[in-house]
């Protein structure tokens, strides 16, 4: 089950990067190298924070599967006109960053790390892919700006994961709470403009 949500994440972020590279007008490479790095640097930065191989490395089917998304979708955006705007990658960035704080939170409490840092791992997980893309797409990261709430979300997330494990629920039900809270948050922030006060 952590391996299915791994994977879902890594499509939802894949199709955030790649979304975010079409608006730049990045050639094939630089599209690829986008969703990499969107998909796959947050969990990269936690396993090796938790001194294991990365899951690209281990499993290369990832960055295969990648290419292959990003390969479909330029021919779909070759064949079909789509107007791609900053909005248009909310819903699979929200998404991902539910995924992801519930993985990433998953791998730390399975390895019994202190609750704070499980929760932390979670955040990590799901915010760093998105700081790589922003950073190359020359933009200040989302986390790092006074804008609607986005590692917050996360944190909520991945909390609710944890504490949901910590009462006895199976990792299916933890991880479906922690996605809904962390997509729930997230577009209910961008709708309502929610930020921190500080």
């Amino acid at each position: 089950m952590l391996r299915l949500i791994e994977f879902l994440g890594i499509i939802a972020f894949a199709l955030s990067g790649l979304i975010e590279a079409r608006r730049k007008k990045m050639d094939f490479v630089g599209t690829y190298a986008l969703a990499l790095v969107t998909a796959l640097g947050g969990g990269t930065l936690r396993d090796l924070l938790l001194s294991k191989r990365p899951l690209w490395v281990v499993h290369q089917e990832y960055p295969v599967m990648i290419m292959a998304l990003v390969i479909g979708a330029l021919v779909i955006f070759r064949l079909k006109k789509f107007t791609l705007t900053e909005h248009t990658i909310t819903i699979p960035d929200a998404l991902g960053l539910g995924l992801f704080s519930a993985s990433g939170t998953a791998s730390a409490f399975d390895v019994s790390l202190p609750p704070f840092v499980c929760v932390l791992m979670g955040v990590l997980t799901a915010t760093f892919g998105g700081v790589l893309r922003d950073i190359a797409c020359n933009k200040i990261p989302v986390i790092f700006r006074r804008t609607e709430l986005y590692a917050t979300c996360s944190f909520f997330a991945a909390a609710a994961y944890w504490c949901g494990r910590a009462l006895g629920a199976e990792h299916l039900l933890a991880a479906i709470a922690s996605i809904i809270i962390a997509l729930s948050l997230r577009l209910l922030a961008i709708r309502f403009h929610l930020r921190l006060p500080l």
